[in-house]
């Protein structure tokens, strides 16, 4: 239960004919409504004809039956659900992003964050570009488009690109008759694709997404992979593969993936089952009773009941209409849902001596509440453990954690932090354990900067709020238009 957000989840599709591709893009968002509930958006196809709808708010809400009528039938669709760690959280930086130009009609969706945004962005405003929004996904549409002034193809553009973005970046892109889906050299992100029985082509951030639709999982993108489906089939560009040693976010396993997906060979569920059994080795205790804070630390808590022999209990009921904590902007909205969000079961923890998981702790307001909620329950003792390390430095690749001022344990001993979030003892998860949960997957190195400052690409020199964000000062007797 984390106060952690992350960027954005990504769907696009490629049928052989025209049919209702927006209601698979809409279940396939729906799918992956836990990776953004700020805003979303699908951009259709209809041979060339660009339509699309984009508001905030959650799927369900956003996309009415009106809406969806609208959208029209097509051959290929992108979708997108945003939080956004770039951008003010309003309609404008809602995605996917549509871009008309001399060689026609682009429409890109964006899961990431770039480490060199400014900079471009910077140099593409001196060049004359006009930005209409404060997200970085704009950039990457103008670096693209400029790229597709002089290259044969919208593929050779985006290969082209690749060279100059720098830093997260899973896209879907959309041109007039190509779906193209792209993994930045690192693989921070993930991104894979899968085909249904009768000939659609699906791409999605997460395999549950796939599953949504009716989609055979084929495989994950390679960090650095473009893959590019047409009426001449399926065409992959390596060129930027191999270039850098794999950094893919581990957090994808630890909190923000469905338990159902499979991310880079690995299942999520089994690994964060792996978590609570290496927490469960690291940090032994005495206590009666495991329960998870849901969703993300349940499979955590089961893997540390099985480890250590404790029996596992459902300690909260969990309100399934509230969204997730972190989802909520501003912290006066965060605390009334947390106060709504989560109800103990007195009769599992009541006189017990309880062991409490959750994913990660990062100010500790959300932990003091929860533990205090099993304390009023009647919990005789709470031992918390953490099924990630502590969070100490800032994350430039899209979790939204840009300060290390909001971050507790960069700041506070684990003694000193469970003195005040109230516990009776807390451990977290080692870093050289955390490496190891995505065991038997395919991933070839992950990133862990956020618990030990190494980055695995270069620090971006530039990290202020967007001039257009900020409230100018008015000085008096001056012009300022």
């Amino acid at each position: 239960m984390s106060n952690l957000h992350e960027e954005c989840g990504i769907f696009g599709i490629f049928c052989p004919e025209n049919t209702d591709v927006a209601r698979s893009v809409y279940y396939g968002l729906f799918s992956l409504q836990h990776r953004g509930q700020e805003s979303c958006g699908i951009v259709v196809n209809d041979c060339g004809l660009f339509n699309s709808y984009k508001d905030t708010g959650l799927v369900n809400d956003v996309f009415t039956p009106r809406v969806m009528e609208s959208l029209g039938e097509g051959r290929i669709a992108v979708g997108h659900v945003r939080y956004g760690t770039t951008g003010t959280q309003d309609r404008l930086n809602a995605q996917p992003m549509v871009v008309n130009h001399v060689k026609g009609r682009m429409a890109l969706a964006h899961n990431g964050n770039l480490t060199n945004s400014f900079e471009l962005r910077q140099e593409l405003e001196l060049c004359g570009s006009i930005f209409h929004t404060t997200s970085d996904t704009e950039v990457i549409c103008y670096i693209i488009t400029k790229e597709r002034l002089t290259a044969p193809s919208i593929e050779d553009a985006v290969k082209n690109a690749m060279y100059k973005i720098k830093g997260a970046y899973s896209l879907v892109i959309m041109s007039p008759s190509k779906l193209i889906a792209v993994r930045d050299p690192n693989g921070f992100r993930p991104i894979c694709y899968g085909k249904t029985p009768d000939g659609r082509y699906v791409v999605a951030s997460e395999s549950c997404a796939l599953d949504s639709v009716g989609a055979e999982f084929v495989r994950d993108l390679e960090p650095g992979e473009i893959v590019v489906f047409s009426d001449d089939g399926i065409k992959s560009i390596k060129d930027h593969c191999q270039k850098v040693l794999q950094s893919a976010c581990v957090f994808e396993y630890i909190y923000f993936a469905r338990p159902d997906s499979v991310i880079d060979g690995c299942s999520v569920h089994n690994a964060r089952v792996r978590a609570g059994a290496y927490l469960a080795l690291e940090h032994p205790v005495q206590a009666d009773v495991v329960v998870g804070v849901p969703d993300s630390g349940i499979d955590a808590a089961i893997g540390f009941s099985r480890q250590s022999g404790i029996p596992y209990g459902m300690g909260f009921i969990k309100n399934k209409y509230i969204g997730r904590t972190f989802i909520a902007p501003g912290q006066k909205s965060r605390e009334d849902k947390v106060r709504i969000k989560l109800n103990p079961i007195s009769e599992v923890v009541k006189g017990k001596r309880v062991v409490l998981i959750d994913d990660s702790i990062v100010r500790g307001t959300t932990s003091a509440r929860i533990v205090k909620l099993l304390r009023d329950a009647g919990a005789v003792q709470v031992h918390m453990r953490v099924s990630a390390p502590p969070f100490i430095k800032p994350c430039y690749y899209g979790t939204d954690i840009d300060s290390e001022e909001m971050l507790i344990a960069h700041n506070h001993t684990v003694d000193e932090i469970a003195k005040m979030i109230g516990v009776d003892t807390l451990g977290y998860l080692s870093v050289d354990d955390v490496e190891k949960i995505a065991a038997g997957g395919t991933c070839k190195g992950f990133c862990t900067a956020c618990f030990n400052g190494k980055y695995p690409t270069e620090v971006p020199k530039n990290t202020r709020k967007n001039r257009f964000e900020q409230k100018i000062p008015v000085r008096e007797g001056k012009n300022n238009g």
